[in-house]
């Protein structure tokens, strides 16, 4: 798949690129789907259960549905066709409908690869190929993954996005070793579940925006340097003529940023072998 540029007829044309949407299903050849799987998404504003802005620069953006995805794949056995390829406003990857053969329907992360009339299922004597889900102890060493649990029957949380998978480095006793798209090394259950494969839409991170008003479609508002404010409103503001800051990058709150480690979680720390 390649990145699609234009014609530079306008000033932003000359840098815009979008992805080439020629792998997905036309949508006069889309199947028909319950309304089950999509619903309504509420916008926040940024703003908390109390009205107040805890997230800076949202709001606005181009209304649209949430589709639901199947990351616990817990059809155990149940063979499905995929129906069509999609796009989804919500992420980055594309999805994937599955038409079970009980007569189930489901969305599922796309991985590269996986085309309309391929079989997938989930089960534990799967091919080891793109689109099947399979308990990590059975996987080969060596296999890339993606929509990977990390607690057994939660549903897949690592390797969604638009490109990324996880690859098996190793398996013990009770716990294998992954490594991260960031390069992270990670024990994780034998027991829970992973996809095979690397997910779809490998050239979004060569797409260029092109234009301001492309992010605000995508609900992201202006953002103000800090070094352009006030000193009441930021660290690094204020100062006689134009400032560079005087100081290491802060948030808004006086903590460093751009590279300073905010991890507190010493719960899961043990289950990191190698740090990124």
């Amino acid at each position: 798949m390649a990145v699609k540029t234009f014609k530079p007829t306008t000033p932003t044309l000359r840098f815009k690129t979008v992805a080439d949407f020629s792998v997905l299903t036309k949508k006069s050849e889309q199947p028909s789907r319950p309304n089950r799987l999509r619903t309504f998404k509420n916008k926040s504003g940024g703003r908390n259960v109390h009205g107040r802005i805890t997230v800076q620069q949202i709001g606005g953006g181009h209304k649209h549905h949430y589709r639901l995805i199947d990351f616990k794949r817990n059809k155990e056995g149940v063979t499905g066709t995929v129906a069509s390829i999609e796009y989804d406003p919500n992420r980055t990857a594309w999805i994937a409908l599955v038409n079970y053969a009980d007569g189930d329907k489901r969305f599922i992360i796309a991985p590269e690869g996986l085309k309309v009339g391929d079989k997938v299922i989930s089960s534990n004597s799967a091919d080891i190929k793109p689109g099947n889900s399979l308990q990590i102890f059975n996987i080969p060493v060596g296999t890339f993954l993606h929509n990977i649990e990390v607690e057994p029957g939660k549903g897949g949380k690592l390797a969604r996005s638009a490109g990324s998978y996880g690859q098996l480095m190793a398996k013990e006793t009770e716990y294998a070793q992954v490594r991260m798209p960031s390069g992270e090394i990670r024990l994780i259950h034998i027991n829970c579940r992973a996809s095979i494969g690397q997910v779809s839409n490998l050239e979004h991170e060569n797409v260029t925006i092109g234009k301001a008003g492309r992010t605000r479609w995508m609900g992201i508002r202006p953002t103000v340097r800090g070094v352009a404010k006030n000193p009441v409103d930021h660290p690094m503001g204020g100062g006689e003529g134009k400032s560079s800051g005087g100081r290491h990058p802060t948030t808004p709150w006086g903590k460093p940023t751009k590279g300073y480690k905010t991890r507190k979680n010493k719960r899961t720390d043990a289950f990191i072998v190698k740090r990124a």
